[in-house]
């Protein structure tokens, strides 16, 4: 008998997020589901981990059908210590999401639902990243957990190769449906960032990270940025491997 998929489930806006139960409900569908999310918020952690600091689990509700853990750390944390500790074995899939927030083009490598899905792929395990670009205190995932469904269930049927993973960007469509799914290329950009600078009732000075996103590119039609922007759902396969391969043989050329 072959053995019921294992998946696991994690994100970065911890567990209470509503994001997380949405996914968590998309996932059931596909195996048993065990969860192990931060305690709290977590974005913008990357692929922080913890070491100063001991790390405490607790299940939130005993009495729950879910098999849900909570972690103090990061989302990193949360997979290693379910990798480590709680799962029975190696899982078949690692869901991370739905984050609040695009984590398109630069923002991967800050996104905590990133770091998660890519421990993932660190550890050989297929992995996707969700993220939706509704930034409403309650967002409405009613219109989009069809398509994250057919994404997950394209995922177990074509066997993801487990040294890559999918980050998934769903862009919020005010009207009509969405246009369709894009496989794209992350857009060169970045942050440019400002820190606001302010003064608490002490009288001590303090700064206040704002900024905005800057598109290098912003005519190019191959990018996720262009796919949001055009009510594209934009998936962007990603690795582990950071190495610059079209760098190797002009580096090679040099004389140390």
């Amino acid at each position: 008998m072959r053995e019921e998929r294992l998946i696991l489930v994690t994100n970065d806006d911890g567990y209470k997020a509503s994001g997380l139960n949405v996914l968590v409900e998309i996932a059931e569908r596909f195996g048993r589901v065990v969860v192990v999310a931060p305690s709290e918020g977590q974005s913008g952690m990357s692929h922080a981990i913890t070491v100063k600091y001991p790390l405490r689990l607790f299940r939130p509700d005993r009495e729950s059908n879910r098999e849900m853990y909570v972690c103090t750390g990061t989302p990193v944390d949360c997979v290693k210590l379910a990798l480590n500790r709680i799962l029975p074995r190696k899982p078949d899939l690692i869901l991370s999401g739905i984050n609040h927030g695009v984590n398109s083009s630069a923002s991967v490598f800050y996104s905590g639902t990133i770091g998660a899905a890519r421990e993932g792929i660190i550890n050989r395990i297929p992995s996707i990243a969700f993220s939706y670009m509704d930034y409403s205190l309650q967002p409405d995932y009613s219109s989009i957990k069809e398509v994250i469904c057919a994404i997950i269930q394209k995922v177990v049927e074509n066997n993801l190769v487990p040294c890559y993973a999918l980050n998934v960007n769903i862009p919020l469509v005010k009207e009509g449906p969405l246009k369709g799914i894009k496989i794209c290329r992350q857009t060169q950009g970045c942050w440019q960032e400002e820190f606001e600078k302010r003064t608490d009732p002490h009288g001590f000075d303090y700064y206040w990270l704002t900024g905005k996103f800057v598109n290098y590119e912003p005519e190019a039609e191959d990018t996720d940025e262009w796919a949001l922007k055009n009510n594209y759902v934009a998936i962007v396969p990603i690795h582990a491997d950071a190495t610059a391969y079209e760098a190797m043989k002009e580096l090679q050329q040099w004389t140390f």
